[in-house]
């Protein structure tokens, strides 16, 4: 664990994985909810957690690298789940990189259970994790000029879900109806850093 400071009163925590990063944040948030921990936002990202708004900055960094961080739990429960049609354009190409017959890729996607590891891109649009390293995909080399919203896709370890129509580069290998951004909901994001998520396999039409 490295901490850097980042202006007056915030922190920048680097760790060594993703999955170190989603348990720090989890923590974090655990302190925050119990009231030993002041801060005004945590911010999680692929190795990183940033803290901002903290009323003594320089005395969390001395004490943070102390901390117990507790493993995530195994097992995804109260999930949120998100219907999906495997139907995407990219299906084909995903089986070949796994190795897989085409009807296998739904199978495997959906028995993962992943969780959001942080948030970006687009309002709404989270980097999920949860599939084993063995199905990790490259991006396509000629990135899409517009994906459609609700498109379901896979780049490096990660899945997402455009919550909009707007270029990318990920593979699609499925659609869902879920709306993943109301600004008129509260809260506007479906997906939030931490929760986590399942996958329902539904009839294409």
């Amino acid at each position: 664990m490295k901490v850097l400071p980042v202006g007056e009163g915030a922190l920048l925590v680097e760790v060594s994985s993703g999955e170190a990063a989603q348990a720090l944040h989890a923590e974090l948030l655990r302190r925050r909810a119990e009231g030993s921990l002041s801060v005004r936002e945590i911010v999680p990202a692929a190795r990183t957690v940033l803290l901002d708004g903290l009323d003594d900055p320089a005395g969390l960094a001395e004490r943070l690298p102390a901390w117990r961080i507790a493993p995530l739990p195994a097992r995804a429960e109260d999930a949120v789940e998100i219907p999906v049609r495997y139907d995407g354009p990219d299906l084909a190409d995903v089986a070949a990189l796994w190795g897989v017959p085409v009807d296998e890729v739904p199978r495997i996607h959906a028995a993962a259970g992943f969780r959001v590891a942080f948030c970006g891109f687009a309002p709404g649009f989270g980097y999920l994790t949860g599939l084993p390293a063995r199905y990790g995909v490259p991006r396509r080399a000629t990135p899409r000029t517009a994906v459609p919203a609700g498109s379901v896709a896979l780049a490096g370890p990660y899945t997402g879900v455009y919550p909009r129509s707007s270029p990318g580069g990920w593979q699609l290998i499925g659609t869902t109806d879920a709306v993943l951004w109301d600004h008129a909901r509260e809260p506007a994001a479906l997906l939030a850093p931490g929760a986590r998520v399942r996958f329902v396999p539904v009839e294409c039409s």
